[in-house]
């Protein structure tokens, strides 16, 4: 039957043969390098029926990984280049964030996260461990949602209003009856925004306790947030400073990624960077 690769052919668990995942591939791979290339190109340069190269272009066109041009010619597609930007920037602002983070686990000793915000959760992309006590709560990859936990909540406070508005209409239909209401998430979103930073006690874990700040870039767009979590009696301790170091580290990397801070602003000045 047309479409299913034969018994001895090799596969992925979709049953996708290899083969074509390959080729896919490697057109992609050449469109990248060439802004536009013809259909006859690509089949002299890898080598294939240009059948197989107009039908798979086709198929790539229809996810909008490749898009056509003038004279038959053939670019990277929109949605594919979209993909890759989203990829660029998480890498941006976690190579802004680590050095700050790095410093930032110095200091307190304590777990250290950088989270961006995918949809209405928020993915931990980096993590340093605490040497006195390791979370297990959200593990690098993993996800939470935007209203538990300090990094999360620091998220949801800062980001663009129809972000809030489409989490508040997530909430109403599918929210925890056992967990905090609207109004009270809707009165920490307020409290977060006026002070400039997060702050969980134990919401997620007993005896957890955790601070979390906004990460912003040049256009003044949130980018992610940093938490620090630990022990509650060491995070929410005034004499550690665990809440002023995070907005610091945060802050910091948002000035590497180009952020300038607004002339009315929460926080006081950072002092020197003398870390650096």
């Amino acid at each position: 039957m047309r479409g299913q690769a034969s018994p001895g052919t090799p596969s992925t668990s979709d049953g996708e043969p290899v083969g074509l995942l390959d080729k896919a591939s490697a057109i992609l791979e050449i469109l990248a390098q060439r802004e536009w290339v013809s259909a006859a190109e690509l089949a002299e340069t890898l080598g294939e029926p240009r059948s197989t190269i107009h039908r798979l272009l086709r198929n790539l066109a229809s996810l909008g990984w490749v898009e056509s041009g003038t004279r038959g010619q053939w670019g990277i597609g929109l949605h594919l280049f979209r993909l890759g930007s989203g990829a660029v920037r998480r890498m941006d602002v976690r190579r802004a964030a680590l050095p700050h983070m790095q410093h930032l686990h110095d200091e307190s000793g304590e777990t250290v996260f950088l989270c961006i915000r995918r949809g209405l959760d928020a993915v931990c992309v980096e993590r340093l461990d605490g040497r006195r006590v390791q979370s297990l709560a959200l593990q690098l990859g993993g996800s939470m949602p935007l209203h538990l936990g300090a990094g999360p909540m620091a998220i949801l406070a800062f980001s663009p209003e129809d972000v809030y508005r489409e989490w508040l209409l997530d909430f109403a239909e599918n929210g925890s009856k056992d967990g905090p209401t609207a109004a009270e998430i809707n009165e920490e979103v307020k409290v977060t925004r006026q002070r400039g930073y997060a702050v969980s006690d134990q919401n997620v874990t007993p005896g957890i306790a955790a601070v979390g700040a906004p990460v912003f870039n040049f256009r003044n767009e949130l980018e992610g947030a940093l938490s620090v979590s630990g022990l509650r009696d060491v995070i929410l301790d005034p004499a550690n400073r665990l809440a002023e170091l995070t907005v610091e580290a945060a802050e910091r990397a948002s000035r590497d990624l180009g952020w300038a801070r607004p002339a009315a602003w929460w926080g006081k000045p950072l002092p020197s960077d003398n870390h650096r």
